[in-house]
């Protein structure tokens, strides 16, 4: 197949970032170009972005992707560097830290004086490679991804100087999102980031989010005569059929990948897998980037349980962890709920294993979870709830498979045939 249009893609994460939010971009970029595409990217230079996890691996599904580096300036590199002594591992994901001083000292200048992210340093630089690339390759589609929302900035100025397709894909919310309250703002902030969401939003010829209902909602209050599509996360097809990993016969397996902090409901597990009587021992793997403090408290708390935590691992390792599961674990962040389903879980879905999920379950991804044969959503209070469906996960001894309709259509490629008939046509 021919290449047909080129599309320009900004997207602050990409490899040899890692976690799940460079993911979206990467796999839609990697199946644009199998498709007759050409997607062209541009980025942050590695060795100045502030990225909290890296994973090599990923280079290898990017690799006929044409990709364009920037500089950037990063105050995120700094607060690393001082609450941490690492120049990565200290940047927030997920969760900030205002338990201390220089913490909430932290989140205060971050969330007045870096509107509408501590990113935005980036945008700039991004803005003068774009129009250079617009220019010489007269390219009609743009593609904008947050966060960082001030990504969506640098698609701001470029509408106003050329005539683009411009469309805003938001993997997380932005204003609405979670972690914004824990950040101090006052209302002069507030006012300012709201006004950036509403002008980006109104301006952009499309909007994309991961969820709908009653995000999208929120969202036509603020333009209501934007065009508003959802396209979820998947799970790429290809990695998922070479992973073969197998359940383990002499333990039951619980599995946990992916972000863990202090705004998610582990405990409650805790509680549910102490009450477990003793005939069958029980191993708890966890990977991803978990405090070494989470891991204590979950070691301290689950004596009788071998606890073991692999840290971060490549994406193909992660998922051979999930596949070799009796049970996933998954904990919807607080406040969440009704705001995204994360890539991670469509892994989940597609790894046909069971899944115990804590979160609302009025949820949007509630209804999508129930949609399986073998998963559920449940309020974290449900202590009785949760021990019962592990406890008849334990006494079919690994038997249950987590089947979901239709699961190809949440596949990456055909997630970015969706991408294109709603969006590009």
């Amino acid at each position: 197949m021919g290449i047909q249009k080129k599309i320009l893609i900004l997207s602050y994460y990409w490899p040899p970032s890692g976690g799940s939010g460079v993911q979206r971009w990467m796999y839609f970029a990697k199946y644009l170009k199998r498709l007759g595409w050409e997607p062209i990217v541009i980025t942050v230079d590695e060795k100045q972005a502030s990225y909290p996890v890296i994973d090599f691996s990923l280079l290898e599904e990017v690799k006929n992707i044409r990709v364009i580096k920037t500089s950037t300036r990063e105050p995120l590199r700094l607060y690393s560097w001082l609450s941490s002594g690492s120049s990565h591992q200290g940047i927030p994901q997920g969760e900030l830290a205002t338990k201390s001083f220089f913490g909430r000292l932290a989140a205060y200048v971050r969330g007045n004086f870096f509107i509408p992210d501590a990113r935005k340093g980036w945008v700039s630089f991004a803005i003068k490679a774009a129009q250079k690339i617009l220019i010489e390759e007269k390219i009609t589609h743009l593609i904008t991804t947050g966060p960082p929302h001030s990504t969506h900035l640098i698609g701001l100025e470029l509408s106003n100087q050329f005539e683009i397709n411009w469309w805003v894909d938001f993997r997380d919310p932005w204003t609405d999102v979670f972690y914004n309250k824990q950040m101090q703002r006052s209302q002069s902030s507030e006012a300012k980031d709201a006004q950036l969401e509403k002008n980006v939003l109104q301006k952009a010829n499309g909007v994309i989010t991961t969820l709908a209902g009653d995000l999208h909602q929120r969202l036509k209050r603020k333009a209501p005569d934007q065009k508003f599509f959802a396209i979820p996360n998947g799970f790429d097809s290809e990695l998922m059929a070479s992973s073969k990993a197998y359940p383990p016969e002499d333990v039951f397996h619980l599995v946990y990948t992916g972000l863990l902090t202090q705004q998610q409901a582990y405990p409650s597990i805790m509680k549910a897998l102490q009450k477990l009587n003793g005939d069958r021992p029980i191993r708890f793997s966890l990977a991803g980037n978990i405090s070494e403090r989470i891991i204590e408290e979950i070691r301290i708390g689950l004596p009788n349980v071998e606890i073991i935590y692999y840290g971060y691992l490549d994406h193909a390792a992660a998922v051979a962890i999930m596949k070799s599961a009796h049970l996933l674990l998954n904990f919807i962040f607080d406040g969440t709920n009704m705001q995204m389903i994360s890539g991670k879980l469509l892994e989940y879905i597609a790894s046909q294993r069971p899944i115990l999920s804590l979160g609302d379950p009025n949820s949007e991804a509630a209804k999508f979870i129930y949609k399986g044969s073998c998963a559920v959503m449940l309020d974290s209070n449900d202590l009785d709830g949760i021990f019962s469906f592990i406890s008849q996960i334990v006494k079919h001894e690994g038997t249950l498979l987590n089947i979901f309709p239709e699961i190809e259509k949440w596949s990456r490629e055909s997630l970015t045939k969706e991408l294109i008939n709603k969006c590009f046509n």
